[in-house]
């Protein structure tokens, strides 16, 4: 009784107005209105009024749900005993760095050892930076000796870095402050004197200039920025035809000093990159070579050793393979293949002194293959555990590997793996946990029936004792884009399967579980596979007693904007609530976005025939029909975000509130302290328990039942 009284109440509160003025637009013939293109003036008073309107009415409607701030408190609770976290692990010179992040604090900060066995050293801590605003260190970049360090660091989420630069024998800042840079510093020269960053116009992550013609400058310590060398861009050498969004990075590898490489980078898979001997620098006008073209169809990275350039190809491997070609006479089309393509996809790559790791997975279990420079010999290397393996080698000069591996339900395992002795031994980074009920969640892997014929991989994780009597509320996951698959990994925030939730993760096509074609079947005009293959899973769940659609949730962020506005649009009947988190829901205006120009690649453009059609398909808001009985949604926006602009989501809010006739509640959370995600770890907890509590709440869990 109190579940439909609480949901009545809801349905009959007004949402803040929302005007609609039609802006068509017309392409190929075919004329296409939009309603809400005025809410796109982002900067203009009117729209952030609405914003704030909205953020204040979701505020007040999910503030009546009690345990959304219990559910943060649990999070935080665990989160105080988890061990330490660490990322960007870089040796440099005779010192080991990197950034830890303690159970309990919010952001990471910067520490070293002097050599691996020396002292701990906090080095930085961001949160002395500046007063009154949550800076988060970006990227750390030491100098080759060791004895410097660039840093990014980031304001509320907004990813736009100011660079500056610590001297780490004195523990102080050296005067030399830039500022905007999205990827911030990139690499040191072999003098340790200057460094490369990435550059841009402006810092207005609203700005259509944003991550147009941006460049890498060579910035030289002590010297005024504004006269900083424009290293890598079009302007610089506009014989190379870079186009306005391509991304341009150049560094030197302090392990392979002999060239200096430059990539251009987009979502575009395929890579671009061009390289010239070291000494050409000093001659002001460097005489770039082709590396690689996109039509050598290399992906996934690529290193280099001795007088060979190692690479992943897709070509003729949708599976993907090593191969090999000269550095100085470089030819793909003959290129050596090194390691065969496998049963399972090759992921990446990662050098050391002698040895290249290649590790491959299925989309739920990683295995690592060794390759020996001298020898050629390549080789199994059985893991201590199964699960999902990542992989780096912090000091190249050495043979000496970190190796973390997780599952769905177990916390990341550290190990150190020494490639000579083909030993595995826990690594001083790891730390033994255990999480109060964790022990009793499960997970299984499925394969579900597509629309098609098309099996999908679903994976699912409950309580255990879980009965399928299809009363479980259930909260089905998905992404699907830029060949990202979605792999098993420990999060506290499953601690909600403890209340009896299942939660599930759809491996979807346009993630590249299965390889590059898995990628391509969910990619621009394929793109409805993805939507399509995440209803599947969703009925799979119905069907198997799960769950039931009154009880289904579905959620999709940033990229799985686009599965999730779709999902619901094309299956309203399918799900009782859904989540829009930071996501692509307007896909025909997703190129008109600071960060559209760069998408293209993966998404398309209005200006293609076959394209913009593709475009519609993938365009929630395009697809909101009044009279429609939509499940209750939650939409939700950074407004620092720099990836997908507020008004993506914003408008696929405010098209299903003036068309749904179910009276199911459709809310516009607005994240003013965060981008498209936060390293805040409180922010990240209040944002997920708003999410998980709206859903669960209308999708009928009894602890989730908001006060009168």
């Amino acid at each position: 009784m109190l579940l439909l009284f609480s949901t009545g109440l809801y349905a009959q509160l007004a949402y803040p107005p929302t005007r609609t003025v039609e802006s068509p637009d017309t392409y190929w013939g075919k004329t296409y209105n939009d309603s809400y293109r005025w809410l796109e003036n982002i900067k203009s008073k009117e729209v952030e009024d609405w914003f704030k309107a909205q953020a204040d009415f979701s505020k007040s409607t999910l503030d009546k749900i009690a345990v959304k701030d219990s559910l943060v408190k649990e999070w935080m609770s665990l989160d105080k005993l988890k061990p330490a976290s660490y990322s960007d692990i870089i040796y440099k010179g005779t010192r080991l760095f990197y950034k830890k992040t303690k159970g309990g604090e919010n952001v990471g900060k910067l520490y070293y050892r002097q050599g691996w066995d020396g002292q701990e050293k906090l080095l930085f801590d961001p949160s002395t930076y500046r007063e009154g605003v949550v800076t988060t260190i970006q990227s750390i970049i030491p100098s080759l000796d060791g004895k410097k360090i660039a840093l990014g660091l980031s304001a509320a989420g907004a990813e736009v870095s100011e660079l500056r630069v610590l001297n780490v024998d004195t523990d102080r800042l050296l005067p030399d402050s830039i500022y905007p840079s999205w990827f911030g510093p990139i690499g040191w020269t072999l003098d340790n004197l200057s460094f490369f960053y990435f550059s841009q116009k402006t810092a207005d992550n609203k700005s259509p200039e944003f991550e147009l013609n941006t460049k890498t400058r060579l910035h030289k310590l002590g010297s005024d920025p504004a006269n900083d060398i424009d290293f890598f861009s079009n302007e610089s050498y506009p014989d190379l035809h870079i186009a306005p969004n391509e991304l341009p990075f150049a560094s030197i590898d302090g392990t392979y000093p002999e060239y200096i490489f430059a990539s251009l980078g987009n979502v575009r898979n395929e890579m671009r990159v061009f390289y010239a001997p070291t000494n050409e620098m000093a001659s002001g006008k460097i005489n770039w070579k082709v590396l690689c073209e996109t039509s050598d169809s290399l992906v996934r990275g690529m290193e280099y050793h001795g007088d060979k350039v190692y690479a992943i190809t897709l070509k003729d491997a949708p599976k993907y393979k090593l191969v090999a070609t000269s550095i100085e006479h470089p030819d793909w089309s003959r290129a050596e293949t090194i390691l065969p393509e496998d049963r399972d996809a090759l992921q990446y790559i990662v050098k050391s002194k002698d040895y290249l790791l290649s590790v491959y997975s299925n989309g739920i279990v990683s295995r690592i293959v060794s390759y020996h420079f001298t020898d050629g010999k390549s080789s199994e290397v059985p893991l201590p555990m199964s699960g999902t393996a990542d992989v780096l080698c912090p000091d190249r000069h050495t043979n000496h590997f970190l190796v973390t591996i997780t599952a769905w339900t177990s916390p990341p395992a550290w190990y150190d793996y020494d490639a000579d002795t083909h030993s595995f031994a826990k690594s001083m980074f790891n730390s033994e946990v255990s999480y109060p009920g964790f022990e009793n969640l499960t997970s299984e892997e499925v394969e579900v029936p597509g629309h098609d014929g098309t099996t999908i991989p679903l994976s699912i994780i409950y309580k255990k004792g879980l009965q399928r009597d299809g009363k479980n509320c259930c909260l089905l996951n998905g992404y699907g884009a830029y060949g990202i698959s979605i792999t098993p990994s420990f999060s506290i925030l499953r601690s909600v399967a403890l209340r009896g939730v299942v939660l599930a993760y759809a491996h979807v096509r346009g993630g590249s579980e299965k390889g590059d074609s898995w990628y391509k079947a969910g990619y621009k005009s394929t793109k409805p596979n993805t939507w399509k293959d995440f209803i599947s899973c969703g009925e799979y769940l119905v069907k198997n007693g799960y769950t039931s659609p009154s009880k289904l949730s579905g959620t999709g962020t940033s990229a799985g904007g686009i599965l999730i506005s779709r999902a619901i649009t094309e299956r309203p009947d399918l799900f009782g609530a859904a989540i829009c988190n930071v996501g692509c829901a307007n896909a025909m205006r997703l190129e008109f976005t600071p960060n559209g120009p760069a998408n293209i690649p993966e998404f398309g453009t209005v200006k293609d025939s076959v394209e913009c059609l593709a475009l519609y398909e993938m365009d929630g808001v395009q697809h909101v029909r009044k009279g429609v009985e939509y499940p209750a949604v939650i939409c939700v926006g950074g407004w620092n975000d720099p990836r997908v602009v507020a008004w993506q989501p914003g408008k696929f809010a405010a098209a299903i509130q003036n068309a749904s006739t179910s009276g199911k509640p459709v809310l516009m959370m607005v994240n003013y302290d965060s981008g498209h995600f936060t390293e805040d770890k409180e922010v990240t907890f209040r944002n997920f328990a708003s999410q998980f509590s709206f859903v669960l709440w209308q999708t009928g869990h009894p602890d989730f039942q908001p006060s009168r």
